[in-house]
């Protein structure tokens, strides 16, 4: 199906955008037309951000960035801003995970969570926020939760926290942009088979003793729709929100998790 150019000429700021759900959304969006900042943690772009680049070339620019450091969201917003020009679009995509038994989980591991996953996320949302209102746009910033803010786990308190924390900052963002037009939602994935999955399978089979891919297998078989999600269909969703289809949609976050929450 022909792409629709639901996001033609808009400025598109992902973050977290080389692998995954953040690469998967950077592409919809360029084929829905938007002008995209790519923004990631190394110096230079993903191989496979270069390769977008090659072929996007005047819609894609790639940028550094740690969000965990208010100097860099700074500078990370003029370049975006001197691009492309304000940003209409944000997908706050950036996050890391780690856990542990709850009696283990230690200040270093809170701290490294929340930093990127929380107050990274908030400034990077406000500092987009601010660029909105001063350019007098109606825009649309996406934060990506998850399936673990709704609910607690025993190994995974930390980061279920962190996730939790970005609906709930969601909300009050949205409540507070509506005055401006501006709408501010979240999508919640449930299992997705990205690179990172790799990470969190090793870390289930150390703290359950369970044999490597075991956890991966047993999760994606308890999805009512019986297998884990890919990162394209979050990138679906992401289009939607950001698009003028979805221009009375605000204050929510959108599970897409193969029917695992229901809300």
């Amino acid at each position: 199906m022909a792409d629709s150019q639901r996001l033609k000429d808009r400025h598109a700021l992902i973050t977290g955008a080389a692998g995954g759900i953040g690469l998967a959304v950077l592409e919809a969006y360029l084929r829905e037309g938007a002008r995209c900042t790519a923004a990631d943690l190394p110096s230079e772009p993903h191989p496979a951000i270069a390769g977008l680049i090659e072929r996007y070339p005047a819609q894609l620019h790639y940028v550094s960035a740690n969000v965990s450091l208010g100097e860099s969201i700074d500078a990370m917003m003029a370049a975006a801003r001197g691009r492309f020009g304000p940003v209409a679009v944000l997908f706050n995509n950036a996050a890391i995970f780690d856990m542990a038994p709850l009696l283990e989980s230690d200040e270093r591991m809170y701290e490294r969570l929340f930093d990127v996953n929380v107050k990274g996320m908030f400034f990077v949302m406000q500092a987009v926020l601010r660029q909105m209102i001063e350019a007098d746009l109606k825009g649309s910033v996406i934060n990506l939760a998850s399936q673990a803010g709704r609910r607690g786990e025993a190994l995974v308190s930390h980061y279920c926290a962190s996730k939790a924390a970005v609906i709930s900052y969601t909300q009050s963002a949205a409540l507070a942009m509506a005055p401006y037009g501006i709408r501010v939602n979240g999508i919640a994935p449930g299992v997705v088979d990205t690179p990172m999955w790799d990470q969190v399978d090793a870390l289930f089979a150390r703290y359950e003793r369970l044999a490597p891919g075991e956890k991966k297998v047993a999760v994606g078989k308890a999805v009512p729709l019986g297998y884990m999600g890919r990162p394209a269909d979050m990138a679906g969703a992401a289009v939607f929100l950001a698009s003028d289809e979805a221009s009375y949609i605000t204050a929510q976050t959108l599970n897409v998790d193969g029917g695992s929450v229901m809300s």
